[in-house]
């Protein structure tokens, strides 16, 4: 993607500058437009993203959480906000890839941090605030699908099927206001820190489906998964943890699977979106297999 005039003047337009320079693209994002720009020697992240219903993003939502994530020190600090707008602070900073969460030490500082979200962020939140139930999701996901004709749509009846049986088998949760898209590169390594970004499916769901999301979406051995648990519940995982964190972690990588699948036909982003539904697809297959085998479940 390349940086138009009619981008360049949208960010030039933003009441919240005085005299906008280097505005450049910023790469990752497969959901939004990011772009770093200079203003009064101050540097600062766009994020242009309108509301995007067929996923559940709201972006009153997704403000909502992001200022709490800011007064919580858990993000850079918003600026400023207009519909479809959100000016971040800049921080010198590199996204984490899903080698660097196979380095313990960096598995659990990240691990630290979701735990920090899940403790501290509701202290900080005002107003209405979405709930995030995975499985709910993907319900809604395989009826878009199946309206709009997907390429997909012969596989849903099973996926949904396997979804009911993780669903049993995650039992009762704890509540929590959670990420619930903890891809590597929305953690952000600082010299001195690690940070936390973009909240737009942030809500209220089980602690399981944000550790669940780090584990499959860095690959992590069942090593690296101990570690992981054993940091954020202080204690070596039992049998019953192990239980629902599998299913939540299948029902992870089924949502990232069906999220693409969405986006394949609905996205204008310039994303090789199909291969990454069969990247995902082929890992919740591995996964789910080994989970239904090792546990008896049909």
């Amino acid at each position: 993607m390349t940086l138009s005039k009619e981008l360049h003047a949208r960010v030039c337009a933003l009441r919240c500058f005085e005299n906008p320079q280097k505005i450049m693209l910023l790469g990752g994002g497969i959901t939004n437009v990011n772009l770093t720009v200079t203003d009064n020697d101050q540097r600062y992240v766009v994020r242009l993203g309108e509301d995007i219903p067929e996923h559940g993003v709201m972006r009153w939502n997704e403000l909502s959480i992001a200022r709490a994530a800011a007064a919580a020190d858990l993000s850079p600090a918003l600026r400023y906000a207009a519909p479809g707008v959100m000016v971040i602070d800049y921080v010198e900073a590199t996204a984490l890839a899903e080698e660097d969460l196979h380095e313990e030490a960096t598995l659990v500082a990240a691990t630290q941090l979701v735990c920090r979200v899940h403790q501290d962020l509701p202290a900080h939140v005002r107003g209405p605030v979405l709930s995030f139930w995975v499985f709910h999701v993907l319900r809604d996901y395989a009826a878009f699908l199946t309206e709009k004709g997907s390429p997909h749509t012969a596989k849903l009846a099973g996926l949904i099927d396997e979804a009911a049986t993780l669903e049993r088998a995650v039992g009762k949760v704890d509540l929590v206001l959670g990420h619930n898209d903890l891809l590597p590169a929305n953690i952000l390594r600082a010299p001195d820190r690690l940070w936390l970004i973009d909240w737009e499916y942030g809500g209220f769901n089980s602690p399981l489906f944000d550790l669940g999301g780090l584990s499959t979406n860095a690959g992590l051995p069942v090593e690296a998964e101990q570690v992981m648990l054993e940091t954020y519940f202080g204690a070596p995982p039992d049998e019953t943890l192990w239980h629902s964190y599998g299913a939540m972690k299948c029902a992870s990588l089924l949502r990232e699977t069906m999220w693409s699948m969405v986006s394949e036909i609905t996205s204008a982003l310039e994303f090789d979106y199909a291969a990454y539904s069969e990247k995902n697809l082929s890992r919740y297959r591995q996964a789910s297999e080994a989970y239904f085998r090792s546990r008896g479940l049909t």
